[in-house]
């Protein structure tokens, strides 16, 4: 079975994306807080205590079961210049082994940082490292229709349109249809073995 280190980063031009530690909760309910109008549109609603010490131990917990047990990889994303400081966030999630070599991408970024370029360069280096150090095929993604930004950020790392699931997630407190996007390891198209 494929394992992960302990606490993988990866780093870019720009960017360090590591897992959550508790140390970073009030920079990362600093970033929620400051950025919730411009997040709310294109997320779950939050419940009430989603900002809490509490409930951010509760996500840090399931980040380290997630890697150790190779079910996915959440990631916060800070600006090399200000390592302390989160800019949003990045989950590799929802990974399937065996046939598959699947996993679901998600993803934010603060308000201040959109707009930048570094989501692209974000899930560019994701992608790879999904495809590379995890060893999967097929990265899937999905965003509202409108969510025209998103849309593009997936397009420039190449993901392609496959259609819309109706009803995907609830977002904003309602039902919503979503566009999906995968993205596929180059060298894994076609026949598989001899």
């Amino acid at each position: 079975m494929f394992r992960l280190r302990k606490d993988p980063a990866i780093e870019t031009e720009r960017l360090i994306l590591r897992p959550p530690r508790l140390a970073d909760h009030a920079s990362w309910a600093r970033a929620r807080r400051e950025s919730a109008e411009h997040l709310a549109p294109w997320e779950p609603a939050w419940a009430p205590d989603h900002l809490s010490v509490r409930a951010f131990r509760n996500r840090v917990a399931w980040a380290r079961r997630l890697i150790d047990d190779d079910r996915g990889l959440p990631l916060l994303l800070f600006l090399r210049e200000a390592p302390a400081r989160v800019i949003g966030a990045l989950t590799i999630d929802n990974l399937r082994r065996g046939p598959a070599q699947a996993a679901t991408v998600g993803y934010w970024i603060a308000a201040e940082q959109a707009g930048r370029g570094l989501m692209t360069e974000a899930l560019s280096a994701a992608r790879d490292h999904a495809f590379g150090r995890m060893d999967l095929s097929r990265l899937e993604a999905a965003c509202l229709p409108e969510n025209a930004r998103s849309r593009r950020v997936l397009e420039r790392c190449g993901f392609k349109y496959e259609g819309v699931a109706q009803a995907y997630l609830q977002i904003a407190g309602r039902w919503r249809n979503h566009v999906l996007y995968a993205a596929l390891r180059a060298d894994r198209r076609g026949r598989v073995g001899g």
